[in-house]
């Protein structure tokens, strides 16, 4: 932040920064049978949308890490150049739904047991994909819930000035898609390395990626690595993850009223299968209830609508509507002539 906003409170960065994208024609709500005022699930309704699914939530993470084996065990049967170039975008499609099963344990919403919970989530999905598989995620992610666009809200910047100016939507894009990004998050990991705070933070980040790259050695091809595993974070994991990101709370503001907090988007096929799996796209229901397991969000967000906490107009057709608007108009030429 410039020098300028930072003499600011945190307030007056509010006011400046955010909420290009919020609404003020919402209707006020009163609740419902279902549903208190501010949308959360009145006792009976929300225990129902409580339970976590084991059985459901364990097969989701054995297919997970499988797809990512087969992806490379393909790529090595196939043994062609084609093949590995498509591999790549996969392979960052798998990566983006570890990262969402790791958000699933860091509400400890994957498994019931406290244990198998963090072990599996955290440790492991929060570790092998660039992670360091520790709860430093949850922790930070419990002040985004908390007070969203809050003094302690972790992404901040992340969400803050939009609508913008297709130039700098196009140059964020491009820093994504080029690794610039990438490098930005990976950077304090190796700064770590000789700073004794972070220094047991660093080491558990490289000997994840050890562990990664050992079993591509074991594997005869230690150098799909890079391919396969560095470059499809560093490039299209960073491309998608910013407009899911966005797609969520980028406009938006602080504000008691989670319908201005956070963005819902009508969830299409091709949608939950390269941008949002596991319903991780219905997610102002998320914030509006984050103790509700990500397979039962959909309910929430059936009686969110049908109750009359969030009307038809406050409801984003599809990703590209709201990433369209997300992006400033670019001003009218004036005519000739004209001074």
């Amino acid at each position: 932040m410039t020098e300028a906003a930072g003499s600011l409170s945190h307030d007056e960065l509010v006011a400046a920064m955010t909420g290009g994208m919020a609404r003020s024609d919402l209707p006020a709500f009163e609740g419902s049978e279902r549903l208190r005022p501010d949308g959360r699930p009145r006792p009976e309704f929300r225990a129902r949308l409580r339970r976590i699914p084991d059985t459901h939530n364990a097969l989701t993470v054995v297919a997970t890490l499988a797809a990512a084996v087969a992806l490379v065990a393909a790529v090595i049967a196939l043994d062609h150049w084609l093949a590995t170039a498509l591999a790549v975008p996969v392979m960052g499609i798998v990566m983006l739904r570890m990262f969402i099963l790791h958000h699933e344990a860091a509400h400890r919403l994957l498994f019931s047991n406290r244990l198998a919970n963090d072990v599996v989530g955290v440790n492991i999905l929060g570790w092998l994909p660039f992670g360091t598989g520790t709860h430093h995620y949850r922790r930070g992610h419990v002040n985004h819930h908390r007070d969203e666009f809050g003094p302690k809200e972790p992404d901040f910047l992340l969400y803050s000035f939009y609508p913008v100016p297709r130039d700098s939507m196009r140059r964020k894009l491009l820093r994504d898609l080029f690794g610039i990004s990438g490098y930005r998050i990976v950077k304090p990991r190796f700064i770590g390395l000789v700073r004794p705070r972070f220094l047991l933070l660093s080491l558990r980040f490289l000997a994840g990626q050890a562990l990664v790259l050992g079993a591509f050695w074991v594997a005869g091809r230690p150098w799909l690595y890079p391919v396969l595993w560095v470059l499809p974070y560093f490039t299209y994991y960073q491309v998608v993850n910013r407009l899911r990101a966005i797609a969520e709370h980028g406009g938006m503001t602080r504000t008691p009223d989670r319908r201005n907090t956070t963005h819902h988007v009508r969830q299409s096929a091709a949608a939950r299968l390269f941008l949002v799996p596991y319903h991780v796209g219905y997610h102002l229901a998320h914030h509006v209830d984050s103790g509700v397991p990500a397979r039962n969000l959909p309910k929430l967000q059936q009686a969110l609508e049908e109750d009359g906490y969030l009307p038809a107009g406050a409801i984003w057709p599809s990703y590209r509507s709201l990433w369209q608007a997300l992006v400033r108009p670019e001003p009218e030429p004036e005519p000739a002539g004209t001074a």
